[in-house]
């Protein structure tokens, strides 16, 4: 039972609904969704009325006898059939793009739906028993504002605040009761069609066997149900939130740029920013290509080939490389604003470059254990891996292809280099020192001196402080009154802390100023969904960007993610290959490439791409769930670096593994997802503290081994290959598929193995059963 089928009108129209005409793909839209909801307003017609009249008996044996006499109402089983075999488009609008539903989760949906009309209409007895009416009926009360749902929201524009409350409402609440219900009469008709010898011999007694186990075998598709219940309650939350939220405070600190107007009120899109800022970048070294970004009609779903284009570019050369990097972030500084607290607007560069008044005070706190062992440690499912134990982990990984060389041989050096981990005299500020992926705990383990950059709410900085306390090391932190003013800690708590979207300047103002003579290694490690992920990656570039010029030995460090279009190792896209030869054979990935019809199972490796200094080799790891803001907050960390290094700074930018995080598996399709890729060898998901374990010993080595790419005297043949050494990146470089092309049969993958007891029992039924049929037991 799915009384939750992807949607057909599932679109992105203007931010906060704002459109103008409906276009054709949209009126098709509407007309199909009308003509569904008509179609199961006219089951509901007939079939509700003779149910609710026996209901006022009270008798519960005429309510069942009216529940099996509801297929059997004149016209009802003909409307039933046309009204449901019609969301096979829903199908074709997913493989075709008018709507974004996965294709190969709609084909499920929708097939389990037309193999319960399969069976109903060639078994007399299934049509006769109450579970028909009950599956009949839910389907009708779930279906009917479905659709209606997405006539709203496509006619509004808006699906989420401008849809009729009520409508809102019972689409996002009916399905509690209704898929309890529809999945009672699809099992019944299902057992009933199962023992009916009609249904059994339609096709001819000799195809009976094939027909029992066919539909015998049905059931075990809900073994899944309690997670699409979980999951749809998740979703009714995320909307009911979204409805319900209140109106976003005026705009301060970084904002993006009005982009149009509404009712007298403002617009900020980040799609026309983006594209300016992705325009301008490209268009350093390429004004054909940066007239398609301008004209791209369907940026959230149409980035990526720009993305490639950018990155083709690059690879030209390294002047290249780096004109892109500084005319994409040229751009931002210009159309980017800055509001101050009157409320007075300008460019953000401008912004930066005044003077300010205003200073932070300085909060320390300094750690009372004992310097712990310096001891590169790493826990890894279960254990605690260090020295020998670590080096032979790390070869496996190496042989396995989950990392690359580079990363296996920095972590190998950080073993046996513990000097490195002598922390007690470096500085290290943490833009987003609370991060999941940040390197706090580690450091703070090793007895560094951490300059912590994070919001100004309590519980972080109890947290922060609390373990600062507890280690060898310190934490440095802005305050908004003295230290010595603070009588206890929660208020040392409440007065801790920044904003980097509205205190930019005084956050870059109070670091210059802060510990004179000591080197700095700048952490960017803030994360934060949608366009704020923009807007938190451009205020921590600033920082970024005046501490390495105006603050010697500077260095930079940042966590790059698999998920982005990368250089990588010609033995990486070798043994790409390779695995898509093996790959390329095994039934299931065929049986996914055709459904998938060019959008699953994607060939990884692509093309060399010839320019000054010999080929390069690219990975497309870009996830387009993931939206284009977020390409283009870690884009532009990636412009920072290579422009930084090649103005003589140390850099640390390294990519980190697909990490379970909670920001990540809080969204069930990525949790199963990631439960499900390990299938595609060589992947392997880390845990939040070994990827922390891991990325800090590459960081170690960054800082300190010569041989390091991040050594701006490290020659190489382009700017771009910084980001090709020291990738721990989980396995999506040797992978024979693009990782965005693996979700939907990862996600599969996953729910197969828990089905998989179940699929053994009635195999071993089935073997059972033949056995005993044939005479052999």
């Amino acid at each position: 039972q799915n009384t939750s089928l992807p949607p057909t009108t599932r679109r992105r129209p203007g931010r906060g609904g704002n459109r103008s005409t409906m276009g054709p793909k949209d009126a098709y839209l509407v007309l199909y969704n009308v003509g569904c909801c008509l179609g199961w307003s006219a089951v509901a017609a007939l079939s509700i009325p003779s149910v609710l009249s026996s209901v006022s008996s009270g008798d519960l044996s005429s309510i069942s006898d009216a529940l099996a006499a509801v297929y059997g109402i004149e016209g009802l089983a003909t409307i039933l059939f046309w009204v449901q075999t019609a969301a096979l488009l829903e199908i074709v609008h997913a493989a075709i793009g008018f709507v974004r539903s996965p294709v190969v989760v709609t084909f499920l949906q929708v097939s389990s739906r037309i193999a319960a009309i399969f069976a109903i209409t060639h078994s007399p007895d299934s049509q006769v028993q109450f579970g028909a009416g009950l599956m009949i009926i839910s389907w009708s009360l779930a279906e009917i504002p479905r659709y209606a749902f997405y006539v709203a929201a496509l006619i509004t524009g808006d699906a989420t605040k401008k849809t009729p409350f009520p409508l809102f409402w019972i689409r996002y609440s009916g399905f509690m009761i209704l898929y309890p219900t529809g999945i009672t009469g699809e099992l019944t008709v299902f057992l009933s069609a199962a023992k009916d010898e009609v249904y059994l011999n339609s096709y001819g007694e000799e195809y009976s066997s094939l027909m029992y186990y066919m539909v015998a075998s049905l059931p075990i598709i809900y073994i899944g149900s309690p997670g699409m219940v979980m999951n749809m309650i998740g979703n009714r939350k995320k909307a009911f939130k979204k409805r319900f939220a209140k109106p976003p405070p005026p705009p301060r600190g970084v904002v993006f740029p009005v982009t149009d107007t509404k009712g007298g009120e403002s617009i900020r899109s980040s799609t026309p920013t983006a594209k300016a800022i992705v325009a301008a970048a490209v268009g350093a070294v390429s004004s054909e290509k940066a007239e398609k970004i301008m004209n791209e009609r369907n940026w959230r779903f149409g980035y990526v080939k720009h993305w490639i284009g950018m990155v083709d570019e690059q690879c030209k050369s390294p002047d290249a490389a780096l004109a892109v990097a500084k005319a994409g972030l040229s751009k931002a500084y210009e159309i980017f604003q800055f509001v101050r607290p009157d409320g007075s607007s300008v460019s953000f560069e401008e912004a930066m470059t005044a003077k300010n008044t205003e200073k932070f005070s300085t909060g320390f706190i300094k750690g009372d254990a004992a310097p712990g062992k310096k001891v590169l440690e790493v826990p890894y499912k279960g254990k605690m891996l260090a020295g020998q134990e670590l080096k032979d982990q790390v070869k496996k990984w190496v042989d396995y292809g989950t990392i690359e060389p580079s990363a296996g041989e920095a972590i190998t050096k950080c073993v046996d280099n513990p000097g490195w981990l002598d922390l007690s005299d470096k500085y290290f500020v943490l833009l987003g020192a609370g991060s999941a992926m940040g390197p706090f705990e580690v450091l703070m383990t090793l007895g560094a001196n951490i300059i912590a950059i994070d919001l100004d709410r309590p519980g972080i900085w109890q947290r922060l402080i609390t373990r600062a306390k507890n280690s060898s090391g310190s934490i440095t932190f802005p305050m908004n009154v003295e230290q010595n003013l603070c009588k206890d800690d929660d208020a040392l708590y409440a007065a801790s802390g920044c904003n980097l979207f509205t205190q930019t300047p005084l956050i870059r103002d109070w670091l210059l100023d802060l510990y004179p003579g000591k080197s700095f290694t700048v952490g960017s490690y803030a994360y934060l969904n949608g366009a704020l992920h923009v807007q938190v990656s451009l205020a921590m570039d600033a920082i970024c960007r005046d501490l390495s010029n105006k603050r010697k030995g500077t260095s930079l460090a940042y966590l790059c993610t698999p998920t982005d279009l990368h250089l990588v190792p010609r033995e990486a896209y070798e043994a790409s290959l390779d695995e898509y030869k093996n790959f390329s054979k095994k039934p299931y990935c065929i049986l996914m490439s055709l459904l998938g019809r060019g959008k699953l199972l994607r060939k990884n490796a692509r093309k060399p791409i010839p320019g000054e200094g010999g080929d390069f080799y690219t990975v497309n790891g870009i996830s387009v769930a993931q939206g284009p803001n977020y390409a283009l907050a870690k884009r532009m960390q990636h412009w920072r670096a290579v422009i930084a290094r090649s103005e003589g700074c140390i850099v640390s930018s390294n990519i980190a593994p697909a990490t379970s995080t909670v920001s990540v598996t809080q969204n069930r399709t990525f949790a199963w997802a990631y439960e499900g890729m390990p299938y595609f060898k060589p992947y392997e998901i880390s845990a939040p503290s070994t990827s922390n374990a891991v990325m800090s010993a590459i960081l170690m080595y960054d800082l300190n081994d010569t041989a390091s790419a991040g050594n701006p005297k490290v020659k190489l043949n382009n700017p771009n290959q910084l980001f090709q050494f020291g990738s721990f990146n989980g396995g999506a470089w040797r992978c024979a598929y693009e990782v965005d092309s693996i979700g939907e049969a990862s996600v599969l993958i996953y729910f197969s193995r828990i089905a998989a007891p179940y699929i053994g029992i009635v195999t071993a039924a089935g073997a059972a059963f033949v056995a005993k049929y044939f005479g052999y037991v």
